[in-house]
């Protein structure tokens, strides 16, 4: 890396992105207004043409490529020297110059990743739907937790409630498909989580309205626990949703023992439902698509790079993917209804 380069990444421009227009047009100051013209300067009167100012190329020390932290990373100290280290990286390794942003909110970094105001990310599920299905950005890495690239949800209903269950317990498969296991819910009243659960609501009620399960009016008890207590009580709902799997909740077998005997999985979903997502804004160059893409699986890959990830963004292990990987959750997500702007706007 030149010195210049160095500088300039240790030098760290933390902007919010309602402040970055500046640097996504190239950083470069408007010329200075003057009230005579070159050929007065010259002291002639001919036409002198005024030279046609040109873009500086993407990636350069004039409009470098901008990386965003998570929303708040601002105050954490320790995310700034992380996306400091993250971008010093990317620069060395691609030989383009990267900036750090910390945004406000996944609101203005989805926003700003649609103006050109933010290149390289990581999004929240609901953030990276949001920009995919605005054509923003691109999935590029899955962040893995416990082991996994994605989680899943089941659907659960009292034993004496007359469901057929399609989920065998000795193998943890379903022995069905979802049209068959979920068409039973027909006409009948769920117990949901909150609003903005994706296991617990939002991705449970889109995989039944995706398979034109009509349900009557919903119970949101504010907690996936409290689905799990509610559906053994009975009387609440007819069943419920939750992650895998909230029967176990200390608290829940500590009042009622039995839960896991009394209260059964009907279906599980499978797992769809994404954690962070590493993404590369829409609409880049191809080459330097494949330059980040390719920076990023090199850093990933060694124990320092993981080092930097974890420390910038709380995550130590990545897995390369694209966008088909989220296909079901995308579509589950649409058939919701969920207003994803105003979700991302709380």
């Amino acid at each position: 890396m030149t010195p210049l380069r160095r500088i300039l990444v240790s030098g760290l421009i933390f902007l919010f992105l309602s402040s970055c227009t500046g640097i996504a047009s190239g950083g470069r100051p408007e010329p200075a207004a003057t009230t005579e013209t070159p050929a007065a300067l010259l002291g002639s009167t001919a036409e002198v043409p005024r030279p046609t100012p040109t873009a500086a190329a993407l990636g350069t020390v004039e409009n470098p490529l901008i990386l965003a932290l998570l929303p708040g990373s601002s105050t954490n100290a320790g995310s700034i020297e992380g996306g400091k280290a993250l971008a010093e990286q990317l620069s060395e390794v691609t030989g383009y110059t990267f900036v750090v942003v910390a945004p406000e909110s996944y609101a203005r970094l989805v926003d700003a990743m649609g103006k050109g105001n933010a290149h390289v990310a990581v999004l929240s599920a609901y953030a990276y739907a949001l920009a995919y299905k605005k054509e923003y950005a691109n999935a590029a890495f899955a962040s893995i937790k416990l082991g996994e690239k994605a989680y899943g949800a089941q659907f659960i209903a009292r034993k004496d409630a007359g469901f057929e269950p399609y989920f065998d317990t000795q193998t943890e498969e379903n022995t069905a498909d979802a049209v068959a296991a979920l068409s039973q819910f027909q006409d009948k009243k769920p117990c949901w989580s909150d609003e903005t659960s994706l296991s617990g609501y939002v991705v449970p009620s889109g995989i039944l309205a995706y398979n034109d399960v009509a349900l009557r009016p919903p119970a949101f008890v504010q907690g996936q626990p409290t689905v799990a207590r509610a559906v053994y009580v009975g009387g609440i709902c007819d069943f419920g949703a939750t992650y895998i799997d909230a029967r176990k909740f200390p608290a829940v077998l500590d009042e009622y023992p039995d839960t896991l005997e009394r209260v059964r999985v009907i279906w599980r979903i499978p797992p769809i439902i994404p954690y962070e997502t590493f993404v590369i804004a829409h609409g880049l160059p191809p080459e330097v698509v494949q330059a980040i893409d390719d920076a990023m699986f090199r850093i990933s890959g060694m124990q320092a790079g993981r080092q930097i990830l974890e420390q910038a963004y709380g995550i130590d292990e990545w897995e390369r993917i694209t966008d088909a990987f989220y296909e079901q959750f995308r579509q589950y997500l649409d058939a919701s209804d969920i207003d994803l702007e105003s979700l991302l706007d709380q």
